[in-house]
């Protein structure tokens, strides 16, 4: 297992940030104090190709392994200052698009793919519910087949790119009986009589991301937009996102841990109390050291399961353990940045006061700290 970067990788890696500091940094903080999303900025990441990194090129991708995928969202982390776009581009590849690759049919990959690898379509993901959040499987939306096609009923909650999207990833219940065994993932597109958007929730961070509920009345999707089998779909969809999800979409986690830390050292060098850089005193000190731990460690277990993935290799213990770890500790990263900073960490001053917002999300979203915690233990006694 080497992580050394190849030369292409590492041009990739320095064009990916110097594109992200250059389109998307300006005007970060504007976008999270107004919680706008900028269609603009979406369409430049686009036409430079992030859309569909992972995607084969027959669809309109650029065939990047989970690790070159990863090191993009790293470097938008670390260049774009904007968390909340990271948000919306890891929620449209990893979770809206990667399963229509992975469980579509070759029709549903060539309609839908190349809209978006190209970003002309926004994509995203319908699982959470006002009821069902850590336990998934208890969602109550359902799907009833009928004269050629399934009629959904219910509503969705915290979706990212709800307000904004094109097409979703929906799950819903097949077979009320079966628990998660009788949930089916279906395609549906925006424009599908009985969908809507209902209202949008504005958040405490990662605020240029939008999220809204996703409403289906009698909503009918045609029945050639199932994916994968009926009443698999919990499994199906889990199993090929997970690894996906917990690496690619915590990546921009890493890039922001070392762009704080970076800013924190420049700030104690530069501040001065009783007389001397507050980078001297040790209580500083012990400060940035644990922020390189984490960051460090954060980037190995990341890329670890990415590695893993690309090798064929499915590690749902790994991926939980990157999941838990890296959320809690960009979340200690932030705090400490922020105590660091001391005042002025706290005011509009410095982008700093945006990361502990930003970064609370990854606690909650994706399974929270107690479910991964769950997880972990009960695949190490094997009763997962």
């Amino acid at each position: 297992m080497d992580f050394s970067l190849t030369e292409e990788q590492k041009l990739f890696k320095q064009q990916v940030i110097e594109f992200a500091q250059k389109e998307i940094m300006p005007g970060a903080t504007e976008r999270d104090e107004q919680a706008r999303f900028d269609r603009d900025v979406w369409d430049k990441a686009a036409e430079f190709g992030l859309m569909g990194l992972p995607f084969p090129e027959e669809y309109g991708g650029s065939g990047a392994s989970v690790f070159e995928t990863v090191l993009a969202g790293e470097a938008l982390g670390y260049g774009s200052l904007d968390a909340g776009f990271c948000l919306s581009w890891g929620a449209h590849v990893t979770i809206g698009g990667v399963p229509i690759w992975q469980l579509g049919t070759e029709e549903q990959k060539r309609k839908y793919l190349p809209k978006i690898a190209s970003g002309e379509w926004i994509a995203g993901l319908g699982l959470t519910e006002p009821e069902a959040g850590s336990d998934a499987a208890g969602i109550k939306t359902t799907a009833e087949k009928k004269d050629g096609y399934y009629v959904l009923n219910g509503t969705k909650t915290f979706i990212t790119n709800g307000p904004v999207g094109d097409v979703f990833v929906v799950l819903a219940k097949t077979d009320k009986e079966k628990g998660a065994a009788g949930i089916s993932g279906f395609i549906v597109e925006k424009g599908f009589p009985g969908f809507s958007v209902g209202k949008e929730i504005h958040k405490m961070g990662n605020r240029s991301s939008p999220t809204s509920e996703l409403i289906f009345d009698n909503c009918e999707v045609p029945a050639e937009n199932l994916l994968g089998e009926e009443n698999k779909g919990f499994m199906d969809v889990a199993l090929a996102t997970l690894e996906w999800e917990r690496s690619v979409m915590l990546a921009p986690a890493i890039g922001g841990m070392e762009i704080q830390l970076e800013t924190c050292v420049k700030y104690a060098r530069e501040r001065k109390q009783f007389g001397r850089p507050i980078a001297h005193f040790q209580a500083i000190q012990f400060k940035l050291a644990d922020m390189k731990v984490w960051l460090e460690t954060a980037r190995l277990i990341v890329y670890k399961v990415a590695w893993n993935k690309d090798q064929g290799i499915m590690d749902p213990l790994m991926a939980s353990v990157a999941k838990l770890y890296v959320s809690e500790v960009s979340m200690k990263s932030a705090e400490e940045a922020v105590q660091i900073h001391g005042g002025y960490g706290y005011t509009k001053e410095y982008p700093i006061e945006r990361a502990i917002r930003d970064a609370k999300l990854a606690t909650l979203g994706g399974g929270t700290s107690e479910i991964q915690r769950w997880i972990i233990g009960r695949l190490l006694v094997g009763k997962a």
